[in-house]
């Protein structure tokens, strides 16, 4: 399992969200290209970014940003939050992003996701189902998590691995930035259920005992944000899975 350190960036600067809820953001006092940089130095050599005025509001994504973040030694870009159209992915897979998130889209234009898929490669192309619980079932919600849908993460799932989907990251918004540990028997369920997707795990991780748990799950990734931000001795302990990234 890799560690892919996660930047979250609203009104230009880094934050986190409390389980989505933008009425519940925290700033934090450094800048994106700097954090990306000790990330970089410390052995990343991914990076999830998240333009959360993008996934909130459809608002433009800052490329001149991207383009700066993506040119970091060693820092391949996985990016999502504003992406409502293939000419938005076309353009932010130009300018040097190496993986473009899509959420929103599977709900509200799957074919354009399909699209995607096919015209970019499964390669460059990540699905972001984010679930809340419901009676032991995933739904998937959209738009910045402020829309709640009935479709089932299996339901989606079920029609896009038939297009040769790789890579899908899933989040327990009720775990986002909550410091309550990750989901892991969500993310065993997902392994067992699609053991071909490489499964990227976010949401909930406090420590280095929780990227142990979350190997042990058979998930390909973990997403790590709030932790990394407020804890630097977890950067240094979780050096072995960022030198697997």
């Amino acid at each position: 399992m890799k560690l892919i350190p996660a930047i979250d960036i609203y009104q230009g600067q880094c934050v986190r969200l409390l389980q989505g809820r933008f009425d519940q953001v925290t700033f934090f006092d450094v800048d994106p290209d700097t954090l990306a940089k000790r990330y970089s130095i410390a052995g990343a050599d991914w990076m999830h970014l998240v333009n959360l005025d993008g996934a909130k509001d459809g608002e433009s994504l800052d490329f001149d940003q991207l383009r700066t973040l993506s040119q970091i030694n060693r820092l391949k870009i996985q990016c999502g939050g504003g992406f409502r159209n293939q000419e938005t992915v076309q353009r932010a897979l130009q300018i040097g992003v190496s993986r473009v998130v899509l959420g929103s889209l599977v709900l509200t234009a799957p074919e354009t996701v399909k699209d995607c898929v096919r015209d970019y490669g499964a390669e460059h192309i990540t699905l972001a189902l984010d679930v809340r619980i419901e009676n032991e079932l995933p739904l998937v919600a959209s738009h910045g998590w402020e829309r709640q849908s009935t479709t089932s993460l299996w339901q989606v799932l079920d029609d896009f691995s038939r297009i040769g989907i790789t890579d899908v990251l899933c989040t327990d918004i009720s775990r986002d930035g909550a410091m309550g540990g990750p989901n892991l028997s969500l993310y065993r369920e997902c392994t067992q259920r699609f053991p071909d997707i490489a499964w990227q795990a976010s949401g909930g991780v406090r420590s280095i005992a929780d990227l142990h748990a979350l190997s042990d799950t058979g998930v390909a990734a973990a997403i790590v944000g709030r932790a990394l931000y407020q804890n630097e001795k977890l950067l240094e302990e979780a050096r072995p899975y960022l030198q697997n990234a």
